[in-house]
């Protein structure tokens, strides 16, 4: 049950994930990203996506831009896209991404495609500060990803990515948050079947 302080305990608790992810150095952290970008692949060969959405890496991030060149290049007929961050409160859109596209920055100063058509990718792979075994999963609070999910039609597939540092025992999810389908850690694959 969430308590009236849950805004705050979930603050506190993304302050500090966040702050542990990127006090770690670069020797800690590429093993585990290596580790998530072999999981990653894996389930993306499992499942087969025609298209998937992802983000830039932020923050100390898992890093999915050598993956994602990777798979394109693999069939061309496949697509890749990322988020665009629009007005406060509003759901995401994403936008055809190619190695080569060329990208504007938004006002958080991640990348995005500058130009082109709203898209829906079948399979999104989603960053997560935080997550529990049910698949439940502690972003920034902004709530990008909830609105996001719950207006694409169709709903694309959730992968949620974390370094298993981020594994929390039960997350409190609040009425707007939504499951992902998956979860891929460094350790773990699993999936929460919404």
């Amino acid at each position: 049950m969430n308590v009236p302080d849950d805004r705050a305990r979930r603050k506190a608790l993304r302050l500090e994930l966040v702050g542990r992810r990127q006090a770690m150095d670069a020797a800690t952290l590429a093993p585990l990203h290596a580790a998530l970008e072999t999981r990653v692949e894996a389930l993306l060969t499992q499942l087969r996506p025609a298209s998937v959405g992802f983000t830039w890496p932020y923050r100390g991030e898992f890093d999915a831009l050598p993956l994602m060149r990777r798979w394109l290049a693999t069939d061309p007929a496949r697509w890749a896209a990322l988020p665009v961050v629009g007005e406060k409160g509003q759901p995401m859109t994403f936008r055809r991404w190619a190695p080569d596209t060329v990208m504007a920055t938004d006002r958080y100063g991640i990348p995005y495609p500058a130009d082109g058509e709203a898209v829906v990718p079948a399979l999104l792979l989603i960053p997560c500060n935080g997550f529990d075994g049910r698949g439940y999963r502690l972003g920034y609070g902004a709530g990008h990803y909830d609105r996001t999910l719950a207006a694409l039609v169709p709903t694309p597939v959730a992968v949620g990515v974390a370094i298993e540092d981020g594994r929390l025992d039960d997350l409190q999810p609040q009425p707007h948050d939504l499951p992902m389908d998956w979860i891929v850690t460094e350790a773990d694959t699993f999936t929460s079947h919404r």
